[in-house]
């Protein structure tokens, strides 16, 4: 291959060759395969003289989309190559990710969305610590800072090995170790002892959360109170449920361990704002909350503080939310969290669908009653369960969904026609076949 540079140009890339035409590769300006018709490109790159080829030790299957975008001007991402690899190719020939069709984006966005869902079921990601403590940057600096951070993870996995006063300090060395036994049961067998207890204590409190709405547990009990009248006083005796003392204290041993887990974890967290951020610790303080301040207003005799008093007692329900810790100690959990979080668009589809259909057949339930009306009975009220759409409603939910309570039902021919088996078994076959669709995706 002389100087003359002709307009075909062979690659040969991973043992495949290609042939295109240097205007081809022109389209591109900027790129690497745009470089290869400048004309120093001989010495720059692998070219063969006697094979009158450049060569490149890439993956041939991509490269094949690569140069089809130069060809076509339309980047498509190929479905059987690892997300990570197709990005990788794309860095190393000069191609921007965001020229990827929108018909490829979702295809070629799977790995980081995969990844995002994986690096929550890894164990805490110690080597942030250092940005969060010292407001440096996130890069390495220099060796002595790679070996400060070997030695970190060392320590939170539990190598004992390493001395006392290592490069990381006392403070760091005890902070992932702790941060370790509370976040992450599978860092030893002391975070499991630390996960078995925790979980004892949520049954505990859940099941004492029960217990107190149980009447065998709530006596009736007799208070005297004065009551003042202009000039008169009297004592009345007033009636009321008070629960059994040995809840309370079962509660407050739960919620005492519950404090000191929920301080230890925001003590050595190594990133305080993504634990203040973080769903489930929102959920621990919103469950202990109540409890202290319950604690605290019940030695006021105040109205307003037995007002307030009366209203935690209510908000107490929010201790249930604690179930949603068991995720922290079930990775099955999180599995089962982060389907239902990648499948929103699906349910809310599926939630629509029924909707629509709710809304169809609750209104022609109510006009169909009021057709089959006696003509002396202007409103069709006396002849019908459905006396209103709103009503319907309900009625078309629970027989949509296949439950049919039997507490609505139609009373005249025409709303027995809305009611016609075939119909509901038409729209049992759209539910399964919407159910398919979804499925299949």
């Amino acid at each position: 291959m002389g100087r003359s540079e002709p307009e075909r140009i062979v690659i040969n890339v991973g043992g495949t060759r290609h042939e295109t035409y240097r205007s081809t590769l022109q389209t591109l300006p900027g790129t690497r395969l745009a470089w290869l018709t400048e004309p120093d490109a001989f010495v720059n790159f692998d070219y063969d003289a006697k094979s009158d080829e450049f060569f490149f030790d890439r993956h041939p299957g991509v490269f094949a989309h690569i140069l089809n975008y130069y060809r076509t001007g339309n980047l498509h991402c190929p479905a059987d190559v690892c997300g990570p690899l197709y990005e990788e190719e794309l860095a190393f020939w000069g191609i921007d990710e965001t020229d990827v069709e929108p018909c490829c984006w979702m295809t070629y966005r799977q790995h980081r969305d995969a990844e995002e869902a994986l690096d929550s079921f890894e164990p805490p990601d110690l080597n942030d610590c250092g940005p969060a403590e010292g407001g440096g940057g996130g890069g390495l600096g220099d060796g002595a800072e790679l070996d400060d951070q070997l030695d970190t993870k060392r320590l939170a996995l539990g190598d004992c090995s390493l001395d006392a006063p290592t490069k990381a300090g006392w403070w760091r060395k005890w902070q992932h170790r702790i941060w370790a036994l509370f976040e992450d049961p599978y860092s030893s067998k002391y975070a499991r002892y630390c996960a078995f207890a925790s979980l004892f204590f949520i049954l505990i409190s859940i099941t004492t959360f029960c217990l107190e709405t149980h009447e065998a547990f709530n006596p009736i009990v007799n208070r005297t109170e004065i009551v003042r009248s202009g000039n008169e006083t009297r004592v009345e005796i007033i009636q009321e449920t008070e629960t059994e003392a040995f809840l309370t204290y079962v509660e407050g041993v739960c919620v005492v361990w519950f404090t000191f887990e929920f301080l230890m974890r925001i003590t050595f967290c190594p990133n305080k704002v993504e634990f203040i951020k973080n769903t489930l610790n929102i959920i621990d303080f919103v469950a202990i909350l109540p409890f202290y301040l319950e604690v605290g207003l019940s030695t006021l005799s105040s109205k307003a503080a037995k007002d307030v008093l009366g209203f935690l007692r209510v908000v107490r329900f929010v201790r249930i939310l604690r179930i949603f810790k068991l995720t922290r100690h079930f990775v099955g959990l999180r599995v089962l969290g982060h389907t239902l979080r990648a499948s929103t668009n699906e349910f809310l589809l599926l939630i629509i669908f029924l909707a629509l259909g709710v809304l169809i057949f609750a209104t022609m339930i109510y006009y169909a009653e009021r057709i089959g009306a006696k003509p002396n009975d202007l409103r069709g009220d006396e002849h019908t369960h459905f006396k209103n759409i709103p009503i319907g409603f309900w009625w078309a939910v629970v027989t949509m969904t296949t439950l049919g309570y039997g507490d609505m039902y139609p009373q005249t021919w025409s709303g027995m026609l809305i009611l016609n088996r075939t119909a509901m078994r038409q729209m049992q076959h759209w539910q399964t076949k919407i159910v398919l669709i979804l499925t299949r995706r």
